[in-house]
C-alpha cells in the first residue's frame, strides 16, 4: 500500500501510520500461520517458512533494524549452547535479559507509544524469554532425570537444535509480535508431526477452524468494547484539571474504568495471537477426559478475560492474565530458585516479580507494582508462598 494511502487510512480511523502498519502486520499473522499447515517439502521446508515469515512480518513492521535487534541475543543464546553447554543457561540468561535491558533503557518504548510510535522492543521481549528458555531446555539435557522436574523432564533439549530449527522456533509466521511463549520442544514436534500432532488411524490433528473462529470473535468484540469505553474513560484525563477537582469517590470509580476500559485493547491482541498459533495447529494440547474426548487448544491461551474480571484475589490473577508468561516466569525462575528439600519462601516470590518488572522494562512504576504484587500475592497465599 502506498504511503499516503496509508496516511489517510490511518487517519481515519485515528492512529498513526506506525501503528497501523503494526496491526496490519499482526492481523497478517492468522493467514501466514494458516499456509503453514500447508507448506511442502517436511520439516526443514516448514522451518525455512517460519523463519521467513516471521522476518518479513518484522520488516514490514518495525523495518530491517529490527531483524538485527533479534539477531543479537539469538546469536548470543545459540553460541552459549554450541560452546559451553554446561553454563549455557546462566549465561544466556543475563546476556540476553542484559540486551533486553539495554534496548529498554535505549528506546524507552512507553514514551514512543504515546507519541503515535511503535519499535521492535515488545517482539524483542518475547524472543528473549523463547531464547532463554530454549537454552536452559538444552542445558537441562546434561542433567540426571532424578535431579529434574516432570515439566524439566519434558522439555529438555537432549540434542543441539540445528540453526534453522533455532531460527524457526524464535520467529516462527510472526508470533513474536506479542507471544504466546512456546517450548522448543512443542515448536519440533508440531514442525515434525510427531506428539500430539502425530497423524492417527483418525488423520492428523483436529480442525482448528472453530475455535480459531471463537478466538477472532472474541478479539472483534474485545476491540469494539475499547472503542466504545475509551472516549469516555481515556488515561490522559488524569493529568487534566477537571480530574483533581473530583471528589473521593469519583476519582476511585474514574481510576476503575480506566483500567477496565485500558485491559479490553489486551485481550485484543491476545485473541489475534491465540487465533493464529490456533490457525496453525501449533495450539493444540491434546484431548480432554470426557466421553467423548474434546479437542483442547489452550497452548495459545494468554488470558481468561472472566478469571480476571471476577478474581477475587491478587494470588489468581498469575493464573488468568498472560498466562504463558506467568508459566514462564514459574518454570525459569521461580521453581528454580528453590533449594532441593526446601520449601519456596518470599524471596522466590520476589524474585520471580523482580525479573517480570525487569523484563517489562525500567519504569518506576513497573518496579514499583511487581514488587508489591510480590507482597500481595503472599499475603493471599498467608505461608504458603507458591508463585502459581
Amino acid at each position: 500500500m502506498a504511503l499516503p494511502e496509508m496516511e489517510s487510512m490511518a487517519s481515519a480511523i485515528g492512529l498513526s501510520v506506525p501503528v497501523l502498519r503494526f496491526l496490519l502486520c499482526f492481523a497478517a499473522t492468522i493467514p501466514v500461520s494458516l499456509f503453514h499447515r500447508f507448506v511442502p517439502g517436511g520439516p526443514v521446508a516448514r522451518h525455512l517458512y517460519a523463519a521467513t515469515t516471521g522476518a518479513v512480518l518484522s520488516y514490514l513492521s518495525f523495518g530491517f533494524s529490527s531483524n538485527l535487534h533479534f539477531l543479537v541475543p539469538m546469536f548470543l543464546g545459540y553460541a552459549s549452547m554450541v560452546l559451553c553447554r554446561k553454563y549455557c543457561g546462566i549465561i544466556t540468561f543475563f546476556l540476553a535479559f542484559g540486551y533486553l535491558i539495554g534496548c529498554h533503557v535505549y528506546y524507552m518504548s512507553g514514551d514512543a507509544w504515546k507519541e503515535g510510535g511503535i519499535d521492535a522492543t515488545g517482539a524483542l521481549m518475547v524472543i528473549t524469554l523463547k531464547i532463554i528458555s530454549c537454552v536452559i531446555n538444552y542445558n537441562d539435557g546434561l542433567l540426571k532425570e532424578e535431579d529434574l522436574l516432570e515439566v524439566q523432564k519434558k522439555n529438555r533439549l537432549l540434542k543441539l537444535p540445528s540453526s534453522i530449527e533455532y531460527l524457526g522456533y524464535c520467529l516462527c509466521c510472526g508470533s513474536h509480535f506479542a507471544g504466546p511463549v512456546y517450548e522448543m520442544k512443542d515448536y519440533l514436534e508440531w514442525t515434525e508431526r510427531k506428539g500430539n500432532w502425530k497423524p492417527t488411524e483418525k488423520g492428523s490433528s483436529p480442525s482448528p477452524y472453530w475455535p480459531t473462529f471463537r478466538a477472532v470473535l472474541q478479539a472483534a468484540i474485545c476491540m469494539g468494547l475499547y472503542l466504545y469505553l475509551v472516549p469516555h474513560y481515556p488515561l490522559s484525563r488524569f493529568t487534566e484539571p477537571v480530574y483533581q477537582e473530583w471528589g473521593f469517590w469519583k476519582r476511585l470509580s474514574y481510576q476503575y474504568m480506566s483500567g477496565f476500559t485500558a485491559r479490553w485493547k489486551y485481550y485484543f491482541i491476545w485473541s489475534i495471537s491465540e487465533a493464529s498459533i490456533i490457525i496453525s495447529g501449533l495450539g493444540f494440547s491434546g484431548w480432554t477426559d470426557s466421553n467423548p474426548p474434546k479437542s483442547r487448544w489452550d497452548r495459545a491461551k494468554n488470558v481468561d478475560i472472566v478469571g480476571v474480571e471476577l478474581a477475587t484475589s491478587s494470588v489468581q490473577l498469575p493464573l488468568v492474565w498472560n498466562i504463558q508468561v506467568s508459566t514462564w516466569l514459574r518454570h525459569y525462575v521461580y521453581e528454580r530458585l528453590i533449594q532441593k528439600g526446601k520449601k519456596p519462601g518470599f524471596f522466590q516470590l520476589l524474585a520471580t516479580q523482580t525479573v517480570s518488572a525487569v523484563w517489562h522494562g525500567l519504569y518506576p512504576g513497573y518496579i514499583i507494582f511487581f514488587i508489591q504484587s510480590a507482597v500481595m500475592i503472599a499475603g493471599s497465599r498467608g505461608n504458603n508462598y507458591k508463585y502459581v
